[in-house]
C-alpha cells in the first residue's frame, strides 16, 4: 500500500489527483463542523448524548459526526446513498431504467442524472422532516416558518454540496469519490471511539490488567481487519474455453479464462440494508419521545437496538440479534439477484463460443452458475455475519459503546483496496503510454 503511493506521487498527474481528493475531504471535514443558522448545536449535542443505545451511531458514524453537531453537513451523504438503493431496485421493477443501465455509458450518465435529482428531493424531505420536529420539541433557536425554511433550505444544500463533492472526487481525483467521502466519515469518528475504549478498559487500571485489555482491544480490531481484507479479496474462479474459429485465413479463439466470482457478491450493502432496517423505528421512535416505557411496544424497541444484544443480565433481547442474521443473508440473496444475471452470462458466453468444461451451454450453464452463486453468497452472508458480529459481540457483553463496528471495517477495507487498485491501474495505464511514446 505504502508502495503504490510512494510511486504514485512520482507521477504528476496521478499526485494532482491525490492532491485535490485530500483537499476535497478537508472542505467536507470543515462543513461538517460549521453550526446550522438557527439551531444551538451545544443543546443537540447534549440531546444526543442523553439517549441511550445505538440508535445514531451508525449514522453518526456515516455522517462524520456532523449529524450530532447538526452542521451544514448534517444529512451528509445518506440521501445519495438511499437514492442509489432505490434506483437499483427500480431497475428491477421498471423496463425503461433496465434498459438504461443496459445501454452502456450513455445510459449510465442518466441514471447518474436521475440518481441526483433524487437525492435532492430526498434530502428536502429529510431536511423538512427533522426541522419540524426537532422544532416542534424546542430545538431550534426560533420554531417559525422563515426559520424552518433557512434550515430545510441549508441542509438540503449542504447535501447536495457533498454529493458534488464526491462527484468531483470521482473525475478529478483519485475515484470512487461517494465511497471515499464515506471512509474519511467513518474514519473521523475512530479517535474518539478509540478514546472511549481507552477511559473504559485501560485508563485506572493496574499496568497488568491496561495492557491485556489493550492487546485484546487490538487484537480483536486486527483480526477483523484482516478477516475483511480476505473476504473482500476471495473469488471463486469458473473456467471458460472458447472455441477455436477460422475467419480469412487467420485461426481466432480457443483460449482458456474464467469468470471470477467474489465470495462477497453483494459487499457491504446487505449489512447497510439489514442495519437500516431495524434502526429505522428505534431512530423515528427516539426522536418523537416514544422509546420510554415498560410496554410491549418498548421491549420491541430495545430487541431492535444492537446496545441490548449480546447482555448476559437481559439475553432475550438477543433474539433481535438473530432477526439481524436472518435479514443480513435474506438481502445478500436479494441484492445479488439484482446485480448478477447467470442468464444472461450464459447466453453472452454462448453467442462468443464459450463454454464452461463438461457443462453444456445455455440453460444447462445458466443452472450451474446458479448453483454456485448461491453457495458462494451464502459463504459470503456467513463471513459478513462473523465480521458485523464480533463488534457487536463484545460491546454486549463488555457494555462498549463505540460507533464504528465491522460494517464501518467492512466499508473501509472494501474502499481503501478498491482505490489502491485504481491508482495501479492509473500508473500501469501512464507507464504504457510512457512506452509507447518512446
Amino acid at each position: 500500500m505504502l508502495e503504490t503511493l510512494r510511486n504514485a506521487f512520482k507521477i504528476e498527474d496521478i499526485r494532482k489527483r491525490i492532491i485535490y481528493t485530500f483537499l476535497m475531504l478537508i472542505v467536507i471535514r470543515i462543513g461538517s463542523q460549521l453550526p446550522v443558522p438557527g439551531v444551538n448545536s451545544q443543546v443537540f449535542a447534549n440531546w444526543f448524548a442523553t439517549q441511550g443505545g445505538d440508535a445514531f451511531s451508525f449514522l453518526d458514524a456515516i455522517t462524520g459526526g456532523s449529524f450530532y453537531q447538526m452542521s451544514v453537513f448534517a444529512l451528509n451523504i445518506t440521501p445519495y446513498i438511499t437514492s442509489s438503493i432505490i434506483i437499483q431496485l427500480l431497475t428491477i421493477a421498471i423496463p425503461k431504467l433496465e434498459e438504461l443501465q443496459k445501454d452502456g455509458e450513455d445510459g449510465r450518465k442518466k441514471i447518474t442524472k436521475i440518481t441526483r435529482y433524487l437525492t435532492v428531493v430526498l434530502a428536502l424531505i429529510e431536511g423538512t422532516a427533522m426541522a419540524i420536529g426537532f422544532g416542534r420539541a424546542g430545538y431550534l433557536d426560533a420554531f417559525d416558518a422563515k426559520n424552518v425554511i433557512m434550515v430545510v433550505a441549508i441542509l438540503t444544500a449542504g447535501s447536495a454540496v457533498v454529493m458534488w463533492i464526491g462527484e468531483r472526487i470521482t473525475e478529478k481525483g483519485v475515484g470512487n469519490g461517494i465511497s471515499i467521502v464515506l471512509v474519511i466519515n467513518i474514519i473521523s469518528r475512530i479517535p474518539a471511539d478509540l478514546n472511549a475504549l481507552y477511559e473504559q478498559f485501560v485508563a485506572g487500571k493496574s499496568p497488568a490488567k491496561g495492557v491485556l485489555a489493550a492487546a485484546i482491544i487490538i487484537a480483536i480490531i486486527l483480526v477483523t481487519v484482516v478477516f475483511v481484507v480476505i473476504l473482500q479479496d476471495a473469488v471463486r474462479k469458473i473456467p471458460v474455453q472458447y472455441s477455436k474459429k477460422i475467419q480469412g485465413r487467420k485461426q481466432v479463439g480457443g483460449q482458456s479464462t474464467f469468470i471470477p466470482m467474489k465470495v462477497n457478491t453483494a459487499g457491504v450493502i446487505p449489512v447497510i440494508f439489514a442495519q437500516s432496517l431495524m434502526q429505522f423505528p428505534v431512530v423515528i421512535a427516539t426522536i418523537l419521545g416514544k422509546n420510554e416505557g415498560t410496554g410491549v411496544w418498548s421491549k420491541i424497541l430495545k430487541g431492535l437496538s444492537q446496545s441490548n444484544w449480546c447482555n448476559p443480565s437481559e439475553p432475550i433481547y438477543t433474539i433481535g440479534m438473530i432477526v439481524y442474521i436472518l435479514l443480513l443473508i435474506l438481502f445478500a440473496y436479494f441484492y445479488t439477484s439484482i446485480t448478477f444475471n447467470p442468464m444472461e452470462i450464459a447466453n453472452n458466453m454462448k453467442k462468443a463460443g464459450g463454454f464452461i468444461p463438461g457443462i453444456r451451454p445455455g440453460k444447462p450453464t445458466s443452472d450451474y452458475l446458479t448453483n454456485i452463486l448461491n453457495y458462494i453468497i451464502f459463504i459470503g452472508a456467513i463471513g459478513l455475519t462473523i465480521v458485523a458480529i464480533i463488534p457487536i459481540f463484545f460491546n454486549g457483553v463488555f457494555s462498549a459503546s463505540v460507533s464504528f463496528g465491522g460494517t464501518s471495517i467492512i466499508i473501509i477495507v472494501g474502499v481503501v483496496i478498491e482505490t489502491l487498485k485504481q491508482i495501479e491501474s492509473q500508473m500501469r495505464v501512464r507507464y504504457y503510454k510512457g512506452f509507447l511514446n518512446d
